[in-house]
């Protein structure tokens, strides 16, 4: 969907960007992973021509980008900014209604896809009439989100999202954000600076310093496969809580022995974790036997993935 082709970018002589290429495929989420200043940030504005590369090319769907009047394609690509980025003297309905009133859209069908979108997020009808200032930061981002899905385009751009937000907070959103069906349609590129999030969200992570991208791949490979001691040593604080996240149950199943763990397993979905199921015994008895046969199962797996 999204081919970018060695772009580089460079501001009073100083390189921000250096001939960095990748691809976003259909229907993935592709995270921008990175320190402050390392580019990230001014790679995703290139995308939708917010900045402009000075050499290098980006193609959507096929079509240089430069081939495109800057509205255009602006109208095409949702986008998320940081703090939620939303117009302080608008209501949270007319935040939400600017792309679809660009768009010359009727009354009738704006408001059907706001509540509908309402819903999806758990706001509301009431704050429709509120002002973003009235509104909790989750709540803004939220509308956020609802803005840049609204017109429900098959690219969406998100420039540090959940950044501003506590950790509770971000952890309803990015279950409330994984769950959207909109997402399973979109090529969704995401910059964040958060490993948890990074991982939480992304089915493939590009890993940038100093305007380059050191390293790509699923966040099972860039955790497993590291190519080089700085990617390794950029996750070692996380590391085992990442791969908790990373690793399904069910692919456990082989180490385990306990015939009660089995048999729970078949009423989980493929998509539970280590994480989710380690949490779940930790809540209602951390020394239960479960949780210790879990956790041994798991140390046999990772003998296996780490190197």
């Amino acid at each position: 969907m999204i081919k970018i082709d060695k772009i580089s970018k460079s501001f009073a002589d100083k390189i921000a960007v250096d001939a960095v290429s990748f691809e976003a495929k259909d229907n993935e989420i592709l995270v921008i992973l990175g320190t402050s200043g390392s580019g990230k940030t001014t790679t995703l504005k290139m995308i939708n021509r917010l900045i402009e590369p000075d050499s290098g090319s980006i193609f959507i769907k096929g079509e240089n980008i430069q081939s495109l009047p800057k509205e255009e394609l602006r109208k095409s690509i949702g986008y998320v900014m940081q703090h939620s980025g939303l117009f302080p003297h608008y209501t949270v309905a007319e935040n939400i209604a600017i792309l679809p009133n660009l768009l010359k859209w009727d009354k009738t069908r704006i408001t059907q896809r706001t509540k509908e979108l309402l819903e999806k997020l758990n706001l509301s009808e009431e704050m429709l009439k509120k002002m973003p200032h009235e509104l909790s930061g989750g709540q803004q981002q939220r509308v956020g989100i609802a803005r840049a899905l609204i017109v429900n385009t098959s690219i969406l751009l998100m420039d540090e999202p959940f950044g501003s937000l506590d950790t509770i907070t971000k952890t309803a959103i990015h279950k409330e954000f994984k769950s959207l069906e909109e997402l399973k349609t979109k090529t969704t590129v995401l910059v964040t600076h958060d490993v948890q999030e990074a991982f939480d969200l992304g089915h493939r992570i590009c890993l940038m310093d100093n305007g380059r991208i050191i390293q790509q791949g699923t966040p099972k490979e860039i955790l497993y496969q590291p190519a080089n001691d700085f990617v390794k040593n950029f996750f070692a604080a996380q590391r085992v809580v990442l791969e908790y996240k990373i690793t399904k149950f069910e692919e456990l199943i082989p180490f385990l022995s306990n015939t009660i763990l089995l048999k729970e397993q078949t009423n989980l979905n493929s998509e539970i974790t280590v994480w989710d199921v380690l949490q779940k015994y930790s809540v209602e008895n951390r020394f239960s036997d479960q949780y210790q046969e879990v956790l041994n199962a798991f140390i046999a797996y990772r003998k296996l993935q780490t190197v």
